[in-house]
């Protein structure tokens, strides 16, 4: 089954019953009121105003594979390229008819254009955004995605386009949790974007709380897999968790500019920290633009880890939680600049031996190519200082509507079915060995902190700051 990684932040009049999201319009600010921008408590909490002093992305070109970009929109005003529309459907890449793909946009690259109190902003507004329409599988927005398979070519066909584009970063905030989407010429694609020096970041799912069947193509080699994490540096209920995870990074409550009615809305799901992680590359890799992929991608995660030689991770948040703001104070040594910093790939080449179950040791990346669980049991902590950030209550003052739909067959990072409610349980397929992907590692609970707040202390990347 085809789903959104993203349960997705829309205005009310652009509520699709057909996609069982919870969209959330978001009134303007009042004068004297709490600006947009103060109430995005993403950017706080990951400190971006300090990183704008040092880079805002600009240099940097971050491909999106989604439903298109509306341009018009005043905080993306000059930020969308032209790019390439595979719909089929009327219009363009600059036509989004769901608003999912304009979200995204949004919360990689607004600029704050609709003035000091109803502008938003990116978390790189420096960036630009090339838009990559696809279609999915949302009605007659959707119509083509029939099948995994039908998805993984489209898709694949997308991929490539941005492999040989200017765009350094691909952002994909959807997939397919059919299992005929795990292609060799969905393998094959990833591979050539690789090799063209491209960094792919793509949701995990949002079917955490329910069947969590490992979604494509985050669960592909060579995809840099992201879930969400909460206020609270909890892994947000809905994410996917398992083996495929690589990184997570905030994705519930993002306040950002999107299409239709007020143009701003609010989101929850895997989408919007998909897009978060893309944003976290392009500003490293705006500082630092001699620098590969594959250094880009291996200072992201060390500087989530704050250890340059042994990585820790567990299947809630993989490494840990993007902090692009330590990459960009203390980056490190990149590290070679042709190896892929990640085990995945080197699995993936390996004879269909059987993965050894998971156990409590550290995961050395040079010597061991298997992704290991740690002995943590809860989520990543900070400093008291730094968890003072991310334990923000924002006043919000929004309405909410909550539409449970038929089951859809995308996780195009469109947010969940609903906050709160848990989405209907999909059977699990008999085994997950399939072409070109290393069997998975036994699914035990999600490691973590779920629920509850997080302990005073312990180990763990900390706080996206």
């Amino acid at each position: 089954m085809l789903s959104s990684g993203k349960r997705t932040l829309q205005p009310f009049s652009a509520i699709s019953a057909a996609l069982g999201l919870l969209l959330v319009g978001i009134t303007e600010s009042p004068a004297h009121a709490e600006s947009i921008r103060e109430r995005q408590w993403h950017l706080d909490a990951m400190h971006a105003e300090e990183m704008w002093k040092v880079t805002t992305g600009r240099g940097v070109t971050v491909a999106v594979i989604d439903t298109g970009v509306d341009d018009s929109l005043a905080d993306l005003k000059g930020q969308v390229l032209d790019g390439k529309d595979y719909s089929g459907l009327k219009g363009d890449e600059n036509t989004d008819i769901d608003g999912h793909g304009t979200n995204i946009a949004a919360l990689i690259a607004a600029t704050g254009g609709r003035g000091s109190l109803n502008g938003s902003y990116g978390l790189a507004p420096g960036a630009k955004i090339l838009p990559i329409r696809m279609a999915l599988n949302n009605g007659d927005s959707f119509e083509n995605a029939k099948s995994g398979a039908t998805y993984a070519a489209q898709i694949s066909t997308a991929i490539r386009y941005a492999a040989d584009s200017k765009a350094q970063v691909i952002n994909i905030s959807g997939g397919s949790f059919q299992d005929d989407a795990n292609t060799p010429e969905l393998s094959s694609a990833v591979k050539y974007a690789l090799t063209k020096g491209k960094l792919i970041f793509a949701a995990a799912g949002n079917e955490g709380d329910g069947a969590n069947i490992p979604g494509y193509p985050a669960a592909i080699p060579g995809v840099v897999a992201v879930a969400s994490i909460n206020e609270k540096i909890e892994r947000s209920s809905f994410s996917q968790w398992g083996p495929q995870i690589d990184v997570a990074a905030p994705g519930e409550d993002l306040l950002s500019a999107c299409a239709g009615g007020t143009q701003i809305c609010m989101s929850d799901g895997t989408s919007g920290a998909a897009a978060i992680a893309s944003a976290s590359a392009a500003l490293i890799w705006s500082k630092h633009p001699t620098w590969t992929n594959n250094q880009v991608l291996r200072v992201l995660i060390n500087t989530m880890k704050g250890n340059e030689k042994k990585w820790t991770w567990n299947n809630a948040i993989g490494y840990g939680i993007v902090r692009p703001r330590i990459a960009l104070q203390n980056p490190g040594d990149p590290g070679p600049a042709d190896e892929w910093p990640l085990p995945d790939l080197a699995a993936s080449e390996k004879s269909a031996s059987p993965s050894p179950s998971p156990d409590t040791s550290k995961a050395d990346s040079d010597a061991s190519g298997e992704k290991q669980d740690t002995t943590s049991e809860s989520a990543p902590t900070t400093s008291e200082s730094d968890q003072s950030n991310m334990l923000l209550w924002i006043a919000m003052g929004v309405g909410a509507a909550a539409v449970l739909g038929a089951a859809i067959a995308f996780f195009v990072a469109r947010g969940r079915r609903g906050r709160g409610t848990v989405p209907p349980a999909h059977p699990l397929p008999p085994t997950y060995n399939q072409p070109l992907q290393p069997p998975y590692p036994a699914f035990g609970p999600p490691q973590g902190n779920i629920a509850g707040p997080p302990p005073e202390s312990g180990g763990g990347p900390g706080q996206p700051s």
